[in-house]
Parts: structure tokens; sequence; C-alpha cells
């Protein structure tokens, strides 16, 4: 039995060097950057929530997001808040 893609990925994001951490960020673009920078000092945020913090427009985050979760940089579950709403942090 094959393992799903969710589960290689935790796996992967499990022994995640931080020099691994560091290539991976270095292919993305600066706004996957610049998300990731602010996941480093303040998570778990909303998509709205980093908006407001990175000063970039929703899409952007949005995009931002789907980057770092493609490379399996970023987690998300849904807000103990509000149910309605994901929030996201960094998983290595």
């Amino acid at each position: 039995m094959s393992m799903s893609t969710a589960e290689d990925r935790a796996a992967a994001e499990e022994t995640l060097s931080e020099d691994e951490y560091r290539d991976r960020l270095r292919e993305l673009p600066p706004s996957a950057k610049l998300v990731a920078k602010v996941l480093e000092t303040d998570s778990p945020l909303s998509q709205g929530q980093l908006a407001e913090e990175s000063l970039l427009p929703d899409r952007t985050v949005r995009y931002a997001l789907n980057r770092l979760e493609d490379v399996g940089l970023v987690g998300s579950r849904y807000s103990f808040r509000d149910a309605r709403k994901q929030v996201y942090f960094l998983t290595h």
C-alpha cells in the first residue's frame, strides 16, 4: 500500500534540516519568502492576517501560501476561534 501525498510530505518535513529549509525557500518567489518570514515571527495566522502583516494583496498571499505548501514548508489547520477559517504555520 502506498502512502498519500500528505503522508509523504509529513515524512519529509520531519527530517527537514535548516539547510534544506533554506534551499527550498531560495527557489520561491519573493512573496512566498515574505509570507514565510511573517510566519516565522508570528503564527499561526489566517490568510487575512498574513495579508495585513505582510502588506501584500490577498491574491498574492494566496499564491505564496500555495507555493509554500507545494514545497512542504507550510501547513494549515482550522482556526480554534473560528472554524470557518484556516490558519497557516511553518512546518520545519
